[in-house]
């Protein structure tokens, strides 16, 4: 070992009812990851241990300064849910480690001592020793928590999780989600016998249920009435007079017009009015509300410019997702749902026709996450991106409203090709707006805020 080389190190995990200790080698070249994930962690922690997240915390060697990071043997804590703890005191970030130094995972979780110089321990060689290591260990570990849990008492929180204070069900164990499907699922049973009730209630759930996946997606936290007020305003953009100047404007003036069900056409023809009379038409009236909270972004001061208005490409898809919400509950209650039922009731009775509208209503609400939340979503990234780049923002918002116009047009007009290759389309339109929250993510300015970066 020269000069300039850190010193060997290794983590001893240590038991507290006298079981041998065991040693890990840290390497060199890579970070040692604790954790629970067998697929990254190169110490792996059994199950039992469930106050370890699946990746944890990680030893590294800094062989040079780097940025805040001086030289020698760092600790990080990787986001964990319950924190990493060093010499009894929780970590922030990183630390520095001597020799000596106790690393605790969690409240009362599983010890290691840091070691440097250790004498009878080879370097690592693969990842693959320390998974050995590591299931080698199992058995003993495991026997080693339930060995400590035996010598203590049985507390009502065991008996009773529910009264355990640390027990964070808003946070952990979605409990907001669930209070909203119960009271949905109630709300049903209540509306039996009534078809408009039984609709609005069951369709509000399939688009609520799309957007709260985006909302995970995108992992940055609005006020709940700020995505509700977009959603609005495209509800009351469907309702007033400005679509039918969309309509004119689109459909008539322009080569959008909506073909009817006797005229036969071919698929670019059919495409152009799509791409005129549906994309530009319809992404252009669902960003109309994003103007408004562009505004706030601009005219308001901080911090409520960042909470209300749209500072960045995550704000964007978000409130764009939920114009696209109101946009698709209208357009199927409205439009889709009552159609059907007409033509079906005129041909086959009133049963069978409002069996045919909630067949109609299901698939259309289930993929409006593949539909125009995408779509919308998609375009709101751009409308974020232009305000991080303020000098190109025209190319941007152009690049953003034609593409997802063009997703649009495809959607509409494949249909009439082939039902299957709708599939195709819609795997590509939620691939775009994937592709759009991971770029957005990596972007965003309150990165070290945003709950989703663990989905990398």
């Amino acid at each position: 070992m020269n000069g300039d080389a850190l010193p060997n190190a290794a983590l001893r995990q240590v038991f507290r009812q006298g079981s041998p200790a065991v040693s890990y080698p840290i390497d060199h070249e890579r970070p040692l990851v604790l954790g629970r994930d067998p697929e990254v962690c190169q110490i792996v922690l059994e199950v039992i241990y469930g106050m370890v997240s699946r990746r944890h915390a990680e030893v590294r060697a800094v062989m040079a300064t780097q940025g805040s990071l001086g030289r020698g043997w760092w600790l990080c804590d990787l986001g964990s849910s319950n924190g990493t703890f060093l010499n009894g005191q929780r970590l922030r970030g990183c630390h520095l480690l001597n020799e000596g130094d106790r690393i605790t995972l969690g409240p009362e979780g599983p010890e290691f001592l840091f070691e440097m110089e250790p004498v009878t321990l080879p370097p690592l060689e693969s990842r693959a020793r320390y998974r050995e290591d590591s299931r080698a260990l199992a058995l003993a570990d495991r026997s080693a928590v339930r060995s400590e849990l035996g010598d203590r008492e049985l507390t009502l929180t065991q008996l009773f999780p529910i009264f355990s204070g640390s027990v964070n069900l808003g946070q952990k164990a979605y409990l907001v989600p669930a209070i909203i499907t119960v009271s949905c699922v109630v709300s049903l049973f209540l509306a039996e016998g009534n078809p408009v009730w039984f609709n609005s209630l069951l369709s509000g759930y399939l688009a609520l249920a799309a957007y709260y996946i985006v909302y995970l997606l995108c992992g940055k936290a609005k006020p709940w009435w700020i995505p509700l007020c977009s959603m609005t305003m495209t509800v009351l953009l469907l309702r007033s007079p400005v679509l039918t100047l969309f309509i004119q404007v689109f459909r008539e003036v322009l080569p959008g017009a909506v073909p009817t069900a006797q005229e036969s056409q071919n698929f670019p023809l059919l495409l152009m009015r799509m791409f005129f009379g549906a994309g530009l038409m319809e992404e252009l009236l669902k960003a109309l509300p994003l103007g408004v909270f562009l505004g706030l972004g601009y005219g308001l001061r901080s911090p409520w410019r960042e909470r209300w208005g749209i500072r960045e490409p995550l704000d964007g898809i978000l409130l764009g997702a939920a114009s696209a919400v109101g946009f698709t509950m209208i357009e199927t209650l409205s439009y889709y749902v009552p159609e059907i039922i007409q033509s079906t009731q005129m041909q086959s009775g009133e049963a069978l026709g409002q069996l045919a509208g909630l067949q109609r209503l299901i698939p259309r609400l289930l993929g409006s996450i593949c539909g125009h939340i995408a779509y919308s979503g998609y375009l709101g990234y751009f409308l974020g991106l232009a305000v991080l780049w303020p000098k190109r923002w025209w190319v941007i918002v152009l690049v953003g409203y034609f593409t997802a116009s063009s997703l649009h047009a495809l959607w509409n007009a494949m249909g009439a090709v082939s039902p299957l290759l709708l599939t195709f389309v819609g795997v590509l339109s939620y691939a775009f707006l994937a592709a759009a929250i991971l770029k957005a993510r990596a972007l965003s300015p309150t990165r070290s805020q945003n709950f989703a970066t663990r989905l990398k």
